[in-house]
């Protein structure tokens, strides 16, 4: 089962099921504020994606987390302020499998679905 992740207010999210809904993929929506995360979760993303791809660095609540917390980031006290603050997870995460993907755009899409509809 496809399962997205991500949250309800944001709009990446919001189009991102709108595009496989468009397309008649179903895909189980997850929110990362309400239906929780845990390390195992954003261990997997870690081990597909890199944790530096999963940090949304841009974010206006990556830039209130005090600076000395967000100094000297490994893999375990990113995964650790991604639990903390899930806001910071770049969004939306797309799993089936051992597949992973973040972000969204309608070319990505196009070319993931492509793939895997053959």
């Amino acid at each position: 089962m496809l399962t997205i992740y991500g949250l309800k207010s944001c709009d990446s999210c919001r189009a991102a099921v709108r595009w496989l809904e468009a397309r008649d993929i179903e895909a189980a929506f997850h929110d990362l504020r309400r239906d929780g995360l845990d390390r195992a979760m954003l261990g997997r993303w870690c081990d597909n994606l890199g944790w530096e791809k999963l940090l949304n660095r841009r974010s206006l609540t990556w830039r209130r987390i005090p600076e000395n917390d967000r100094d000297g980031l490994d893999r375990e006290r990113a995964i650790g302020l991604m639990i903390e603050y899930p806001a910071v997870i770049k969004r939306p995460v797309l799993e089936r499998g051992n597949f992973v993907a973040v972000g969204f755009s309608p070319e990505a899409y196009d070319k993931v679905f492509a793939k895997t509809a053959g």
